[in-house]
């Protein structure tokens, strides 16, 4: 027996259209780079898009060719998302906060053939300009007036574009945009995110259980629309009708505070440390700043510790915490409690909602150890692998078939427990456990501890090679400004929480820490850098440095 339902094809020209239909006059708020606020609709945004996709098309753009942006989060990146993807072109973000050489390496990889780049970044994109070859460059000018040689400016390029597009007839499987991964060992890793996949992580996330948007939210993404899609927050408001608000390049806390204000912001999202900025901000000006009623800020990235939870729910802040991967388009995860759930304890609420949650619906998971799926018991851990419909199931022009399972499950390198309600607990990343003396102990919990103290801004905890232990914990350790403590007491206060043994052994203390750059914690680098901790030297079971 067939279906009777007409067969359409998930695209994200049908986003944008039904945007500019339904939703004309809803604002899209964008931060220049001098301080500037450029305000805009989606029936702007709808037009200027089909111009740039017009403009493609007049330079002869091809199906399944790259158009990479060299962008900060604003209107201009927008419409390359809707633009280049619309005639059947694959829009691919480039991280300009990678090495000139890495992103050099992504452009040839990707075989990018054209660019759009912000006067602000030229200086980045000169660095590259020598290794890689681009067919045409075009310059979005934010009042410099400066156009390099070979390049052209961004606005003429659009207004040259004469009539409108002919949209092509796309399939839902066709690629739609690409991002590389900034992983922190290995080459950078392409994946491919077709219409389908991005259509349905939208209407995913809009979801009540998970991040709940509708046209109601105004919507800031403090993540980088440069990387894994901005969490699919541009996709997803774009979607629903949101107001949408992006902040440029400057993501300072006061900056970022203004823009939530004045901009009435209800729902934003960003990494951990970008909050905890905020948060220390908050404490240090009391009263300056009045929020939404209701505000919603998505955490992710790297673990959101509990107390950054309880801080943002003093100020009437909900935090959400999901989790994703570049692989996964991203989000795959999302944190909310079950209704049963709010009669439990305050303590208990809180440890549920710092787990990354749930799969979202279509998502699989499992724990995986010793080629066994482990039991959810909420105990055992187990490597993590997942698989659903906006899933990759390969990298971009490399073969590393060892990283899916044969029947499908991606194998995401994370070590997890998943308890018998189904949310998912990340306790480590594979590499970043340690064994010690046979046991294994989580550097991510002992982190979350550490940053609940009130005298840390932030800290990590990685493994150093010990010739008795085989590994013992080192924390590094960033105290928040005009505060002090010192090791012992930071090991009396773990050793509240944690056995004796998994407690570190040495306490660092630095006035920052390496981050990668998506903002999550390099610790492969601070693994370098204290690969030699000199154990056998040490009096006391506890010693700090600086």
């Amino acid at each position: 027996m067939k279906s009777t339902i007409m067969s359409s094809p998930l695209l994200l020209t049908c986003m944008v259209e039904r945007a500019g239909k339904l939703f004309p006059d809803v604002e899209i708020v964008s931060a220049g780079p001098d301080g500037s606020v450029h305000r805009y609709t989606y029936r702007d945004l709808y037009g200027r898009s089909r111009q740039l996709s017009a403009a493609l098309q007049r330079a002869n753009i091809a199906r399944g060719d790259r158009v990479a942006t060299l962008m900060w989060n604003e209107h201009q990146h927008l419409e390359a998302y809707f633009g280049v993807p619309a005639v059947g072109a694959v829009v691919h973000t480039l991280n300009l906060r990678l090495h000139p050489d890495e992103i050099a390496y992504i452009v040839n990889h990707a075989e990018d053939r054209f660019l759009i780049v912000d006067d602000v970044l030229l200086d980045v994109f000169e660095q590259v300009r020598p290794s890689v070859k681009f067919e045409r460059i075009f310059v979005i000018d934010h009042g410099s007036g400066h156009l390099p040689p070979g390049c052209e400016s961004y606005e003429s390029f659009l207004a040259e574009a004469g009539g409108e597009p002919e949209y092509p007839e796309l399939a839902e499987n066709d690629a739609a945009a690409m991002c590389y991964t900034s992983g922190t060992t290995g080459s950078p890793k392409g994946v491919v995110y077709s219409h389908r996949a991005l259509a349905l992580h939208s209407f995913s996330i809009s979801l009540p259980d998970q991040l709940g948007i509708s046209c109601y939210d105004t919507v800031l993404p403090a993540m980088s629309m440069f990387h894994a899609n901005a969490w699919g927050f541009p996709y997803a408001a774009t979607m629903n009708g949101c107001k949408q608000v992006l902040p440029g390049r400057n993501l300072q806390p006061e900056a970022l505070l203004d823009l939530l204000q004045n901009e009435r912001v209800t729902l934003t999202g960003g990494v951990p440390t970008i909050w905890l900025a905020v948060l220390n901000a908050l404490d240090c000006h009391p009263g300056r700043w009045t929020l939404a009623p209701g505000l919603r800020v998505v955490v992710a990235g790297s673990a959101a510790p509990e107390s950054m939870f309880r801080r943002f729910d003093k100020l009437g802040v909900r935090v959400i915490q999901p989790w994703g991967m570049t692989e996964t388009s991203p989000l795959a995860t999302t944190c909310n409690l079950k209704p049963h759930m709010h009669g439990w304890s305050e303590d208990e609420r809180y440890a549920l909602r710092a787990k990354q949650g749930l799969p979202s619906p279509f998502i699989e998971v499992r724990s995986v150890g010793d080629d066994v799926e482990v039991p959810w018991d909420g105990q055992t851990a187990g490597e993590l692998q997942i698989r659903g419909p906006w899933v990759a199931n390969s990298y971009y022009r490399l073969d590393q078939s060892d990283k899916w399972t044969p029947d499908g499950w991606l194998r995401t390198g994370d070590v997890a427990t998943i308890d018998a309600e189904g949310y998912v607990k990340l306790t480590d990343r594979v590499k970043d456990l340690i064994k010690s003396g046979g046991e294994w102990i989580s550097s991510v919990d002992l982190e979350n501890a550490l940053v609940a103290h009130e005298a840390i801004k932030e800290a990590a905890v990685i493994a150093v090679p010990h010739s008795k232990w085989q590994e013992r914990p080192l924390a590094v350790v960033v105290l928040k400004d005009g505060l002090k403590v010192d090791a012992c007491a930071l090991r009396a206060f773990l050793e509240q929480r944690f056995a004796r043994w998994q407690v570190p052994d040495a306490f660092v203390f630095v006035g920052e820490l390496p981050h990668t750059s998506t903002g999550k914690l390099l610790k492969s680098k601070l693994r370098q850098e204290f690969k030699d901790w000199p154990w056998e030297e040490q009096v006391l079971p506890t010693v700090s440095g600086v």
